[in-house]
C-alpha cells in the first residue's frame, strides 16, 4: 500500500524561534522561501562589492529620509522571509526595535544578482510582488544592467525597465534623487 508523503512547511514564527534557538549558524545565509528553508550561496568578491558601493549611495542620498537595511531579514507573509540584499525602508525613531519590519515598510528593495539571477527573478520578485513592495531593483551584475520592477499587480510587476550603465534612475519614492547606473553596478 502506497503511503502519501506530506510535506512539514515552517512558517516565519518557526524560523525566527529556529534563529534565535541557535539552530543557524552566524555565517550561514538562509531564507525562508515557501515554507521551505533554503541556503544561499556563498557571496562572491563581485557581488560583496557591488552590495557595499550601492548601500553606501543609498546611506548618502537617503539620510534621514529612509533606512537603509543590508542583507536583514524582511518577512513578507507567513510562509516567506526572503533577506534582500539592501532594503529601504520607512524610517522609523526605534530603528525597527518594537516591530519586525514587514513589506508594507518597505519603499523598495534590491536584488544584486551574480550568480542567483534566476532565483531574483523568478522566486524572489513574484513574493515581492504578491506581498505589495511597490518597487524592485534586481542589479544584474552578469549582464551589466538595472532591471526596475514597478507597480505590483498580484504576482507580477506593470512597469519593468531594462536600464543599462550610461543610464540613470530615481526611485519612485524619492524622484528628486537620481543614481548613475555605473555608479551602482561598478
Amino acid at each position: 500500500m502506497p503511503t502519501e508523503v506530506t510535506r512539514k512547511l515552517f512558517t516565519v514564527d518557526d524560523f525566527y524561534r529556529m534563529d534565535e534557538a541557535g539552530i543557524f549558524v552566524p555565517e550561514e545565509r538562509v531564507e525562508l522561501i515557501g515554507g521551505e528553508i533554503l541556503e544561499m550561496s556563498p557571496v562572491n568578491q563581485p557581488h560583496f562589492s557591488c552590495v557595499n558601493r550601492t548601500a553606501e549611495r543609498f546611506f548618502g542620498a537617503f539620510h534621514g529620509r529612509a533606512m537603509i537595511s543590508v542583507q536583514n531579514a524582511l518577512p513578507l507573509n507567513r510562509f516567506n522571509v526572503p533577506q534582500p540584499d539592501i532594503a529601504v525602508l520607512k524610517p522609523r525613531s526605534d530603528f525597527y526595535a518594537s516591530l519586525r519590519q514587514g513589506p508594507l515598510d518597505a519603499f523598495f528593495v534590491v536584488e544584486v544578482s551574480d550568480t542567483t539571477f534566476r532565483f531574483d527573478r523568478n522566486i524572489k520578485l513574484p513574493l515581492y510582488a504578491e506581498a505589495g513592495i511597490p518597487e524592485v531593483w534586481i542589479e544584474n551584475l552578469k549582464e551589466g544592467v538595472l532591471l526596475v520592477f514597478r507597480g505590483p499587480v498580484g504576482n507580477d510587476y506593470k512597469t519593468k525597465l531594462i536600464l543599462r550603465r550610461a543610464q540613470s534612475v530615481s526611485p519612485l519614492a524619492f524622484p528628486d534623487v537620481l543614481f548613475k547606473i555605473e555608479d551602482l553596478l561598478g
